[in-house]
């Protein structure tokens, strides 16, 4: 059940079954010459969606901007600035809040937004007085989960890589395969390293890649991957219902 596609009657009703929501969120970044600028909103959403086709879920809609300030020096890239994502977080869960919904799962699509979203949870946490119950946040990385990781070990080994990853290009090939993109990288892993800000990634990484070899993405492996994230997810977020 989406929630931008469903009418207030319908989520008082569905409140009388459930008050726990899901709730994407990713960013808008590169993701390499091959890899959608969308990549980290449509991956949670696409898991979100098949998350719904086995369970009575309600999806909210995707958070789709979040802390990207070390891709700004690439084209179309788009920030939010870490306090602005902790704000946005506290206000959604308040507005939910209101309703009657105490459960939030933020099926996360993007590592920079981990400290903002965690930050986001503490604040929230701290407004809330002894005894009550009516809150409970979770984030879930879904890159993190143990199958997945094993998956995309085993189709890629460390061509994987750390942004731009196959699994991630091919999960969103999965959700658009009208979108796949077919273009010739060099070197064919890109490289490995740290960086500090948005122009030395852009000076270390020019393609936007780390250690990736995103052209092995294909719509079928996406699929595996959708699949197996969102049987993992749909657990954990059953036993989050419970706690």
């Amino acid at each position: 059940m989406q929630l931008a596609l469903s009418t207030w009657q319908e989520v008082e009703r569905y409140l009388e079954r459930s008050t726990g929501i899901i709730i994407p969120i990713g960013s808008t970044e590169q993701h390499g010459p091959n890899g959608l600028i969308g990549t980290d909103a449509i991956c949670p959403l696409r898991i979100s969606q098949h998350i719904e086709t086995l369970q009575d879920v309600l999806i909210a809609p995707s958070i789709n901007y979040g802390m990207s300030a070390h891709h700004m020096a690439f084209a179309g890239s788009v920030t939010l600035k870490p306090s602005t994502l902790v704000q946005v977080i506290i206000d959604v869960v308040g507005s939910l809040r209101r309703h009657g919904f105490t459960h939030y799962y933020f099926l996360n699509g993007h590592g920079g937004n981990i400290p903002a979203v965690t930050a986001a949870f503490s604040e929230l946490y701290a407004d809330v007085s002894e005894g009550d119950l009516s809150l409970r946040c979770r984030m879930a990385n879904w890159w993190r989960d143990a199958a997945v990781k094993q998956l995309a070990a085993e189709l890629y080994g460390e061509a994987e890589g750390f942004h731009a990853t196959v699994s991630e290009v091919a999960l969103s090939y999965y959700a658009y395969p009208e979108a796949v993109k077919d273009v010739p990288l060099s070197p064919e892993v890109a490289p490995t390293g740290e960086f500090f800000d948005a122009f030395d990634f852009r000076q270390k990484f020019p393609d936007g890649r780390i250690g990736s070899s995103p052209q092995l993405a294909t719509v079928k492996d996406g699929e595996r991957f959708c699949r197996l994230a969102a049987d993992a997810l749909l657990a954990d977020y059953l036993e989050f219902l419970s706690a």
